[in-house]
């Protein structure tokens, strides 16, 4: 399903040829210096378009930019005409291969700190890895990659795992953020991974619910959340086979079972003394 950005970028694009400024959706790519096949698959919705694909239509075509992020204004403007952009949260930054291919960029604990108030900075964005993944989910859609530091998702998520995780849309977010699944949550002093409760139709909150019940469910003001990703998978470390995992907690079972045996003897052993303590001092008072 394209984003709304996408839509109307389709949108401009026909309209463009419908008025004779273009033959076809060809030489649309190639007048903007992109892959035809990348405009392709915008048209067929194999892909969203990209940062890059945006700014070479701006600069070749009167396309309306105002349109393409708000949905306000004509879709292309007049030769002479300008356009102001309304102010609104600009659209996710992304990095793309010289084919216009997008890459997952890899959000590592080091740079989470500046996330939040860098992820609209390009330069920021393009200095992070980014890599690929097989499979065609990986091939729809805007990815990132976010290092999981801390213990507050055990024992689903563990410290040093990797989630795979893909962008909501800010209008999708009351219908789009589900009960119980799990979300990054982006905010500008942070990254937050946790479970959601989606409170925003009643009072304008998502509740962030730790899978540790040692952690207290809090709630985030929505003004105060700049993006939102949902998990989908994750890379972790390769395990031992299960029948090592077997003999180790086996043996801590023993050791635990031991340990409990010899406190009890121990325990045992103090209420036998007290019990004859208490026989000798009730002796000496009836001597008394």
């Amino acid at each position: 399903m394209h984003n709304q950005v996408s839509k109307r970028f389709i949108e401009c694009i026909k309209v463009l040829k419908k008025e004779g400024d273009i033959r076809s959706f060809r030489q649309f790519a190639i007048a903007i210096d992109i892959h035809p096949q990348c405009i392709s698959d915008v048209i067929t919705g194999k892909r969203e378009v990209s940062v890059d694909m945006i700014s070479k239509s701006l600069q070749h075509f009167n396309i309306n930019p105002n349109y393409l992020y708000t949905g306000k204004g004509a879709m292309i403007l007049d030769e002479n005409e300008t356009s102001i952009i309304a102010p609104v949260d600009p659209v996710i930054t992304i990095v793309t291969d010289q084919s216009g291919n997008e890459r997952i960029v890899y959000v590592p604990v080091a740079a989470q700190a500046g996330y939040g108030q860098s992820l609209h900075n390009p330069e920021f964005i393009r200095a992070l890895p980014t890599f690929t993944l097989p499979g065609s989910s990986f091939q729809h859609g805007s990815f990132r990659c976010f290092d999981v530091a801390g213990d507050s998702m055990e024992p689903t998520i563990f410290s040093g795992e990797k989630l795979i995780c893909s962008f909501v849309e800010k209008e999708d977010y009351f219908r789009g953020i589900k009960d119980n699944y799990v979300y990054i949550i982006i905010t500008r002093s942070g990254v937050l991974v946790k479970r959601v409760q989606n409170m925003l139709k009643q009072n304008g909150q998502l509740m962030l619910v730790s899978d540790n019940s040692y952690y207290t469910p809090y709630a985030v003001e929505l003004a105060d959340i700049t993006e939102v990703w949902k998990v989908t998978h994750k890379i972790s470390d390769f395990m031992p086979s299960p029948k090592h995992i077997r003999h180790a907690f086996h043996t801590e079972v023993d050791l635990l079972k031991d340990t409990i045996s010899d406190q009890s003897k121990l325990i045992r052993s103090l209420n036998a003394t007290v019990e004859k303590l208490l026989k000798q001092n009730r002796s000496t008072y009836t001597r008394l």
